[in-house]
């Protein structure tokens, strides 16, 4: 028999180590307290139940699984979690005439516990704990201010945990589910992402650190305050931020006004007004850009990063400067594409701000008036990876006619319709997420459908009662906790004191049911990719089946229930694991060390880029709560044509994707391309030039996007053997 250590080695059952650790809590207790006999029989009894599957969800941990798929399936040993035995020691114990045994039990768990937390700590100021330093490839945790964060989230996640069930904490330590940010919540009140009510800040006011700042009387000042928006959101919230730059272009009027003053009474007038006045707008333009992304890309938030931030860029949101909009998305793009230097002095690509740039009628096709922004933005695109797409034409499908952008990098709200019935989108957000591993069921159920349906059904019921414990935990928070999201304008303008119950229901917030691995459960179950006319059907199953719970929960709270396709980073090698450990090796389920995102078509797979974007954009059309889809194409800085085609397509057929281009440098011989993924001598992935073998980290820079955003402080192993395995599609 096999143990699952809290480490996630695999370990022998030692029936010694559990009388080892009784008979220490009788000794604790005092030498009279000492029953040697009882702690054998307890211990006995234990290891009887585990052989006889008694414990452990009632399943025999010595059975192997078949595979239905027909691939090889290597035997395996489902092991057991230490805290089922630990708790399973306390119920005999209690069950004893020695409570008083089982209390100092209780007490000895406690202080292990305890000195777990302390060597995580140590281990991260020590810089050797690589799951933490891999754990999200934005954040450098030799940094003081990203030590400080995770040894705060270390204990923040401890406390977390005092707020689940036992079981759903199974359900979390095992892999079956997820539960997002136990750093964060619910031990703090805190939620997800946001979209962040610019608009009514800038025109209405706000207040920064106990400050009443009043409406910008110029551009280069409201981007001023924008950055100090951001910063003060991003430190009261887990997840990611987007404002939108149409936002800012009414004080693009305003400083234009205040040229055409100015040089109209030094005495210029016709031409040279002009001039004048379009000069000095472009260099403010310029500048107050400048300031804005360098304040972002520059700023260390108290979450020891930059803050996630997505800028949305539609030059049709504000029917009334547009011109305007057309001037400041020209610019972010132009900045973006051109380079922001780094500490050897070299322009390179960088993570944030996250650019939503908005296809629609009038800027996608050659003879489109704004054409001009759709190719510098390909351009971009082949240097810089950014910005993503969203088709204004595909969401006006299904979002009942609006466009609006996604919050942070892919979480999308349902439209909600104010008091007079007018579409609202800014000041609001998501609660939280939980996802589900979808092949962890279908492995579960051994193939079995009729299984599979009924553990489904409990496995997103997990996921409800976790989301529930996120919602309640923020009903009766007062929006003094944040005064910058709930009193000064970032999501509402609420009294001191008063709660924000009433922003948690109605479709107002959403709160997200996520899925990962969708081609692994349809591969086990059916034997084929869900891009197989054999495994579509059933997929469409399983997404309506999880619709259907979101629809179904909603009628029933009120609340707005979504079904979001998560973007894993540390979490694809987790659940990856735990299907290894619990279920085997099954080929092209479980045999590497990630799961695929969400819908996505597994990156192994062949396939061009017209045909994936067009596949995933039904499932797009089912993951209401979030989404993104991506193809993988090699260096096109001399072939935007191309990029230009997919973006047409893009618009035509998909709501919102991304294009993952190679732009990586190797300071040692100046090498631009892509860098290679390569494994070394002892299996493990490095990144090496393939000009010179180069394979230090801090003498190249690479950058790849992993879950939405673009990461560029390296990732974990196991969505470096991702990477590695994505096929190109153009």
């Amino acid at each position: 028999m096999k143990v699952l250590k809290r480490n996630g080695d695999i370990v022998d059952f030692d029936r010694l180590k559990i009388e080892k650790a009784i008979v220490g809590a009788m000794e604790d207790l005092g030498p009279e307290h000492i029953n040697e006999g009882l702690a054998k029989r307890i211990a006995r009894d234990i290891e009887r139940e585990l052989e006889e599957g008694v414990i452990f969800d009632g399943r025999n941990p010595s059975k192997t699984l078949p595979n239905p798929s027909g691939d090889n399936t290597s035997k395996t040993l489902t092991p057991i979690p230490i805290n089922i035995i630990e708790d399973r020691v306390e119920e005999k114990l209690m069950g004893s005439h020695c409570k008083d045994v089982a209390r100092q039990y209780i007490v000895y768990r406690a202080s292990k516990a305890k000195i777990r937390l302390e060597k995580q700590a140590l281990d991260l100021l020590n810089d050797s704990n690589e799951e933490l330093k891999t754990e999200n490839s934005n954040k450098n945790t030799i940094l003081n201010s990203t030590q400080r964060d995770y040894m705060a989230g270390i204990l923040c996640k401890d406390i977390s945990r005092n707020y689940f069930s036992k079981d759903l904490l199974r359900a979390h330590d095992k892999g079956m589910i997820h539960i997002h940010d136990l750093d964060f919540s619910p031990a703090l009140p805190m939620f997800n992402c946001c979209l962040v009510n610019l608009d009514d800040m800038l025109e209405n006011g706000t207040r920064l650190s106990d400050m009443d700042i009043v409406k910008p009387k110029s551009f280069m000042t409201a981007c001023a305050v924008t950055a100090q928006i951001i910063f003060a959101v991003s430190g009261n919230q887990y997840g990611g931020q987007t404002i939108s730059l149409s936002h800012l272009a009414p004080f693009v009027k305003i400083s234009k006004e205040k040229y055409e003053r100015k040089y109209r009474e030094l005495g210029f007038s016709g031409e040279n007004l002009e001039k004048l006045t379009e000069f000095s707008l472009k260099k403010e333009i310029k500048d107050g850009i400048q300031c804005l992304v360098y304040n972002v890309i520059t700023m260390s938030n108290s979450n020891g990063q930059a803050p996630f931030l997505s800028i949305f860029l539609w030059l049709n949101e504000k029917p009334d400067y547009v011109k305007e909009t057309a001037m400041l998305i020209e610019e972010m793009i132009q900045q973006r594409l051109d380079g922001f230097k780094d500490k050897n002095g070299r322009a390179v690509t960088i993570a944030f701000p996250k650019l939503l740039y908005v296809l629609d009628d009038n800027n996608t096709y050659p003879d489109s008036p704004y054409y001009y922004l759709t190719e510098l933005a390909a351009r971009c695109t082949a240097k810089r990876m950014v910005p993503d797409y969203i088709s204004a034409k595909k969401m006006r499908e299904y979002k009942e006619g609006n466009v609006f952008p996604c919050m942070g990098c892919r979480s999308f709200l349902q439209p909600y319709y104010d008091e007079n019935n007018q579409p609202k989108f800014y000041g609001r957000f998501n609660q939280g997420v939980v996802t589900l591993n979808l092949p962890y069921v279908a492995m579960q159920s051994k193939g079995n459908k009729e299984e599979f349906w009924k553990l489904l059904e409990e496995a997103t019921q997990k996921c409800y009662e976790a989301l529930m414990i996120r919602h309640n935990r923020l009903k009766k928070v007062k929006s003094d906790v944040s005064p910058i999201h709930w009193q000064y304008g970032a999501l509402a303008r609420l009294n001191p004191g008063e709660t924000i119950e009433k922003l948690l229901y109605n479709d107002y917030s959403s709160i997200s049911l996520g899925y990962a691995g969708l081609y692994e459960c349809t591969k086990y179950m059916t034997g084929y990719s869900h891009t197989d006319e054999h495994g579509h059907d059933f997929a469409l199953q399983v997404m309506e089946f999880l619709n259907e719970k979101c629809r179904k929960w909603k009628e029933e709270t009120h609340i707005g229930f979504s079904l979001y396709g998560t973007p894993l980073e540390s979490t694809t090698g987790k659940f990856a694991k735990a299907l290894q450990r619990d279920f085997g090796v099954v080929k092209n389920v479980s045999d590497h060390d990630y799961v695929t995102n969400s819908y996505h078509i597994c990156v192994r797979e062949n396939i061009d880029a017209f045909s994936k974007l067009k596949f995933e954009a039904e499932f797009q059309g089912l993951s209401t709560g979030g989404m993104i889809s991506y193809i993988e194409v090699p260096s096109m800085y001399t072939n935007i044509d191309a990029l230009l085609s997919v973006m047409q397509f893009i618009y035509e057929n998909t709501m919102y994707a991304e294009i993952n281009t190679k732009s990586d440098y190797c300071f040692d011989c100046g090498f631009e391309g892509e860098i290679e993924s390569v494994q070394d001598e002892n299996g493990k992935y490095i990144w090496r030039c393939p000009n010179c073998g180069n394979t230090k980290l801090d003498r190249m820079s690479v950058v790849r996007r992993t879950c939405g955003y673009i990461g560029s402080n390296y990732w974990n192993q196991a969505r470096t053997a991702e990477i590695h395995d994505r096929v190109l599609h153009l």
